[in-house]
């Protein structure tokens, strides 16, 4: 299965390079909100007097949520409802090879996207003066996550194509992302939010994988928020793995 996994992958990230195009929205709607938020609310947290911001600028505190923004388009989903809808995903389950590896290896595709995506937007912000107080290794720790929470929500995305084998249900489920982002502390942390607020993020699974990122940027290596993001992922993951599992050996 996993050399079907990588075949297959491989296959999927050449899809998406002769689609250069479709790759324009997970870059420029990060950054759009990134400018917007940070042009709206910089002035109200300054930089030497807001003690969650560390040190650093407004833009530093909402990078995390414009980095899972652009991990959270789920084009997998749509790119597996084309190939149902064209009968090309029965052709390929006629094939001699794992079921599994199909919505695997663009899964693991990605990965690859999502932490190509998320380099290019770390990239991008160092004109707001941000740094990554974890370093060198950090930054490929952030990479990790990011692309990590991508294949995580692309793999739920893909579970909605499998059900419903529908493009325009697939495009609808994606925009679950919205409101769970927007219930998380984007905007402030946590202990400033209003009680009900941060009840609420504090049951939102986003929330943890936010203060993680955010943690490698602003703190360095936060121990217990790395763990709980990478908690949160994992047990995720395994959710939608043995979801995947029974779907696809049960798809008719």
């Amino acid at each position: 299965m996993f050399k079907d996994s990588l075949t297959l992958g491989g296959r999927s990230i050449r899809e998406a390079l002769r689609t250069p195009d479709s790759l324009v929205p997970s870059i420029f709607i990060p950054v759009f909100f990134l400018v917007v938020n940070v042009g709206q609310t910089a002035r109200i947290f300054p930089a030497g007097e807001t003690g969650f911001l560390k040190g650093q600028n407004y833009a530093a505190f909402q990078l995390p949520a414009s980095l899972l923004l652009s991990a959270s388009f789920g084009a997998a989903a749509l790119y597996l409802v084309e190939e149902i809808e064209g009968g090309y995903f029965d052709k390929l389950r006629a094939t001699p090879i794992a079921r599994m590896s199909i919505v695997i290896g663009r899964l693991w595709a990605e990965f690859v996207k999502t932490g190509v995506l998320a380099a290019a937007m770390l990239l991008i912000s160092l004109p707001f003066g941000i740094r990554i107080e974890s370093g060198p290794l950090g930054f490929l720790l952030l990479l990790v996550v990011v692309s990590l929470w991508g294949v995580v929500f692309s793999g739920f995305m893909q579970l909605v194509a499998l059900k419903t084998r529908s493009a325009a249900a697939t495009q609808g489920a994606s925009m679950v992302f919205f409101p769970l982002l927007f219930v998380t502390p984007n905007f402030v942390p946590r202990n400033l939010l209003t009680r009900p607020m941060e009840i609420a993020a504090s049951i939102n699974p986003v929330t943890y994988v936010m203060e993680a990122t955010r943690s490698l940027i602003l703190d360095g290596f936060d121990a217990t928020a790395l763990g709980r993001g990478f908690a949160v992922i994992a047990v995720t993951m395994a959710l939608m793995l043995a979801l995947s599992v029974r779907m696809i050996n049960n798809y008719d």
